[in-house]
């Protein structure tokens, strides 16, 4: 090769990493939505006895000490598989098996939480059409538009994330004016949100924890672009730590509010729609409408590419062997899409939004992560500390093992119920993959989450 197509070459190489570190940023935002915490609100309150805010930020420090280890292995091993390559290459492949089999039962929760939630939200627009009737109409409507090949495109996604920003920043205004008129500056500053001694409960505060880290679900999807980022080793680790801390800063501001306008937690008329509440005391019905919708069709948008996700992850793992290929494996009509498993994910969403709560589905879809964030620290411990000479004993030992603790501490505040069914999940996955491996003497095939 002549020494002109040698430089073209590393030129066009070169180029590929086109991503700054705030693209990466911003790509985060929009993966988490700006309004992540709004439907936790009325639950988490609860649950937290008028603490929200405290659990918000406490779920960020564990979110930013694991966003450092994600950013790290990320530089390592730049993969679309996240916590499964992670923990396959940095622990073991079995134990990487069941991280990616963690992941699998949040793909499969995902497009139930969304279904439920803008079930509820249409339940309040439109009450008289039953909760059940919807959860029907919402998941054929996006079974249907899925079976026939229609995506979310890039510019929709900004048209949203731009319209979430409007409603919540018109949201800010009307509370500050509404808590200026109705007792000034002592309704707009309190500590209360925070720390109620009345009401404050350590326990209380962990269960809500581990219920509010749903704000940050997906904080990872960062650490995918890492082979088109510009300095990789760098900005990955910045951008997950910065998602987290503006997502955390974000979110408990617009708590706060809500909480000021709202100071009682056990009153609201709907706890699972309570933000709605606040957004109808503070602005008005138009401010309510105007929130619903936003609500319902930044959820509809994710119960549709949850759905496709889910379906499209599960043709990877038929293709490659993971699961029956018969079934899983194959591609139907001009439309290129797995649908046996569009129908299966419809089918498992319509049951699960018939059977759990909101509540549950959350805590469910956060066993399953929280989960890979414990493999994902663990696997930095060996990565770093254990199999290299030159380490450093705070970041590569003390760092990781305090996150995996602060992780494994909100994992095990999860409610029993979580606990039960992402138990239940993961011992199948452990007698499959001993089932597919010959008692664990062979590697199982690898997952595939490029899909």
């Amino acid at each position: 090769m002549s020494e002109a197509s040698l430089s073209s070459t590393a030129e066009a190489t070169e180029l590929r990493r086109v991503l700054g570190l705030w693209d990466l940023v911003f790509y985060g935002v929009v993966l988490i939505q700006p309004i992540a915490a709004v439907g936790l609100f009325g639950v988490a309150q609860q649950l937290s006895q008028g603490h929200m805010v405290t659990t918000v930020l406490i779920a960020m420090c564990a979110m930013m000490l694991t966003a450092i280890s994600y950013g790290r292995m990320a530089s390592v091993y730049p993969s679309a598989g996240s916590a499964y390559t992670y923990v396959s290459r940095g622990l073991n492949v079995h134990l990487g098996f069941i991280a990616g089999w963690g992941m699998v039962l949040d793909y499969l929760i995902i497009p139930i939480v969304s279904t439920i939630y803008a079930a509820i939200t249409l339940t309040r627009i439109v009450p008289h059409v039953p909760y059940a009737v919807w959860v029907v109409v919402l998941v054929l409507l996006t079974t249907g538009l899925n079976l026939r090949g229609i995506r979310s495109t890039a510019r929709w996604n900004i048209v949203l994330l731009c319209g979430m920003c409007a409603v919540i920043a018109v949201f800010f205004v009307a509370a500050v004016h509404y808590l200026a008129l109705h007792g000034g500056t002592s309704a707009l500053f309190s500590f209360k949100p925070i720390y109620n001694p009345s009401t404050f409960h350590l326990g209380a505060i962990f269960t809500a924890t581990s219920f509010a880290a749903l704000t940050y679900i997906g904080f990872d999807g960062v650490t995918t672009l890492a082979e088109d980022v510009k300095n990789p080793r760098k900005n990955v680790l910045i951008a997950t730590v910065l998602v987290c801390a503006i997502t955390g800063v974000f979110s408990a501001v617009q708590i706060y509010l809500a909480a000021r306008v709202w100071p009682t937690y056990n009153n609201f008329p709907n706890v699972e729609t309570a933000f709605l509440d606040v957004c109808g005391r503070a602005g008005g019905p138009w401010l309510f409408q105007a929130m619903a919708v936003t609500l319902f069709v930044a959820c509809i948008g994710t119960a549709l590419t949850g759905q496709v996700g889910a379906a499209r992850l599960l043709y990877g793992m038929g293709r490659d062997g993971v699961l029956p290929r018969r079934a899983f494996g194959r591609l139907a009509g001009a439309t290129n899409t797995p649908v046996f498993n569009i129908l299966l994910i419809g089918a498992v969403t319509i049951c699960g939004s018939l059977t759990l709560s909101y509540e549950h589905a959350a805590e469910v879809l956060n066993f399953g992560a929280f989960l890979a964030f414990m493999g994902v620290n663990a696997a930095v411990v060996k990565t770093f500390y254990v199999m290299r000479r030159e380490r450093n004993f705070l970041r590569d030992l003390v760092a990781p093992v305090g996150a995996l603790l602060f992780c494994g501490a909100i994992w095990w505040s999860l409610p029993h119920l979580a606990k039960w069914i992402g138990g239940a999940w993961v011992l199948i996955g452990i007698l499959y993959l001993a089932a597919i491996t010959g008692g664990f003497r062979r590697a199982p095939a690898r997952m595939d989450f490029s899909e």
